[in-house]
């Protein structure tokens, strides 16, 4: 084997053949299963998309780069089902486009952050990480304080729709008002996106400020929705450990 691979790569055209021999039967097997992907991944029932906050505070976690420190993929390792809980599913993924797993880990983990720390928490930690975690080595965000730019929204979620995420066009409609409402606790507006998206939603000022709807509202919304979109993967495990 070893001659044969050195006659190879003296032989310039047939080493190029050779390597694209073998890119293309990794290719089709990292490719070809997407053609079934829909008999392969059985969505959960209580499956739900972001509602309007969450999906902005997601945008705004990408732009701001978060996903290159933090993955949203727990493998089914022990040490990791330990510290971070539940092993990722696909069909936790299925509405995100574009979807955030990886293995990249400058900072934890947060495939299962949602819950874990108070709305507090996490403002004083975006605004000053050190306030709250000494050693940590995350940047800053206090910017995250200003007005959210909302204007977008209802476009977002018409673009998910034609993408297959369950978004009907009265969530469409009502997606700037769903944004406000999901920040806005006792109010109509949020009793109106409790309808929509259903009662498990987190309705409350996230940044502590009901009065002004935030970046920091819509990243910390986001955030806490991470592993709570489904227990599809709790009760996966809980039927594993019976």
């Amino acid at each position: 084997m070893l001659k044969l691979h050195y006659n190879l790569e003296k032989l310039s055209m047939g080493l190029v053949a050779g390597i694209i021999v073998a890119a293309s039967i990794g290719g089709i097997v990292e490719i070809a299963p997407l053609f079934v992907i829909d008999e392969t991944i059985e969505m959960p029932d209580d499956m739900r998309p972001h509602t309007p906050l969450e999906l902005a505070g997601r945008e705004i976690y990408i732009r701001e780069g978060c996903y290159a420190c933090h993955s949203q993929m727990i493998r089914s390792l022990a040490d990791e089902l330990d510290r971070y809980g539940p092993y990722s599913l696909a069909a936790e993924s299925a509405y995100d486009h574009p979807m955030l797993w990886g293995s990249k880990r400058t900072g934890p983990d947060i495939a299962r952050l949602g819950g874990k720390y108070s709305d507090d928490w996490h403002v004083a930690h975006l605004i000053d990480p050190r306030s709250v975690v000494p050693a940590s080595i995350m940047p800053a965000y206090p910017w995250l304080m200003r007005p959210l730019d909302t204007r977008l929204l209802s476009d977002e979620l018409a673009t998910l729709a034609r993408l297959g995420v369950p978004y009907d066009p009265e969530m469409v409609a009502a997606a700037v008002a769903d944004a406000r409402g999901q920040s806005q606790p006792d109010s109509d507006a949020g009793d109106a996106v409790r309808d929509r998206y259903g009662d498990g939603i987190a309705v409350r000022a996230f940044d502590g400020d009901p009065s002004q709807l935030t970046e920091m509202d819509a990243v910390v919304a986001y955030l806490q929705s991470l592993g709570a979109l489904t227990d599809a993967a709790y009760d996966l495990l809980a039927g594993e450990t019976e």
